[in-house]
């Protein structure tokens, strides 16, 4: 494993399940006040949604007592219209692209 993940330990394996056609993830936040969470977790669920299709169910949750706005970022993330809406924002867009664009070496 490489990249930001395997620097702060976002997401480990252990916090993945899939359950029939539901993935579940949950990830830490690197601090509780992470300005950033919201945007991991639209980047974690844009990449399953990449990845697995339409066929899954996805949620991604942050771990219960890693964030301060816990719920908020949760709601953000897994409401279909709210995550719609904030790809609709360009500079949103742009950093999501960014973050699930392949490195080069």
């Amino acid at each position: 494993s490489s990249g930001i993940n395997a620097e702060y330990g976002i997401v480990s394996e252990e916090k993945i399940t899939v359950s029939n056609d539901t993935v579940t993830v949950y990830f830490k936040p690197t601090i509780t006040h992470c300005s950033l969470a919201t945007m991991i977790g639209l980047c974690l669920q844009t990449k399953l949604r990449q990845e697995l299709g339409q066929g899954y169910k996805i949620d991604v949750f942050v771990e219960p007592g890693f964030h301060e706005k816990e719920d908020s970022v949760n709601k953000q993330i897994n409401d279909k219209e709210r995550r719609a809406a904030a790809l609709e924002d360009p500079a949103l867009f742009a950093m999501v692209e960014e973050c699930l664009a392949e490195p080069e070496y």
